[in-house]
């Protein structure tokens, strides 16, 4: 399986700096890619990971200051930017803003300073599962978001958004006013109805088969007139779901 954890480019050329970030980071359960200590390097990792965030401080070693860096890399693919500095000279700012970045620390950075700008950088990358479903610029990103970029989906677990290949989840499994995002790995709970859930991530292979279930239709193994195998898991299949659950079979 592959990892559902953000995945952040760190570009610090400070070694005492890069390991401490590097730590922080991975105890709020990210993956770290680098740390990079110049722009080059930077690139050639971008070009190998699949980078959902850049951290990057602007004056760092080599040919490219972190600015340069950050605007060959959203070149080639656009991504959310985090700047740090030590210093917060107007000419430096300006020129950083032409980026578009989501946040700009300052030295020396602190853990709710930095979690909050992770969180801000995601969002705008992100696209809520439904515009109905969209938060406004009032309401902040809950436990109960779903973003949805690229053929997954991020929800909120452990004060972080991680990443769930749509492609990997099973089943999804209702309980009251709770639905569990059910994958090979793990589960993921969510403080919405099962109805919720699937209006907002409007994804056609996951399919509604009883009033508590729904499985992802490319994972079915197995189907008899009362269940559905999907993976380990055996779920029942309502008698009111099954003409819509059949309908996505051609019958040869």
């Amino acid at each position: 399986m592959s990892d559902s954890r953000v995945h952040i480019l760190l570009v610090e050329d400070e070694a005492v700096l890069a390991l401490d970030l590097s730590d922080l980071l991975e105890a709020e359960g990210y993956t770290v890619v680098g740390p990079a200590r110049n722009g080059r390097r930077a690139l050639e990792l971008f070009e190998q990971y699949p980078i959902d965030l850049l951290l990057c401080d602007i004056n760092i070693q080599g040919d490219w200051d972190g600015i340069e860096t950050a605007a060959r890399l959203q070149a080639l693919r656009p991504l959310p930017i985090i700047y740090l500095t030590a210093h917060g000279d107007r000419e430096t700012l300006d020129r950083a803003l032409q980026t578009s970045p989501a946040a700009y620390l300052t030295k020396p950075v602190t853990l709710p300073g930095l979690r909050a700008a992770i969180e801000v950088a995601l969002r705008p990358f992100t696209a809520p599962a439904t515009p109905a479903a969209a938060p406004t610029d009032r309401e902040p990103l809950s436990r109960e978001s779903i973003l949805q970029l690229n053929g997954h989906v991020f929800i909120k677990h452990n004060y972080q958004f991680v990443r769930v290949p749509l492609a990997d989840i099973l089943v999804l499994e209702a309980d009251n006013t709770y639905t569990t995002l059910v994958t090979a790995s793990r589960k993921y709970a969510l403080r919405l109805p099962l109805s919720t859930v699937l209006e907002r991530l409007a994804v056609p292979q996951l399919v509604r088969v009883h009033r508590s279930h729904a499985v992802n239709i490319h994972q079915v193994e197995s189907f008899s007139e009362t269940e559905a195998v999907v993976a380990e898991h055996t779920v029942p299949l309502g008698r009111q779901y099954k003409e819509s659950f059949l309908q996505h079979f051609l019958v040869r």
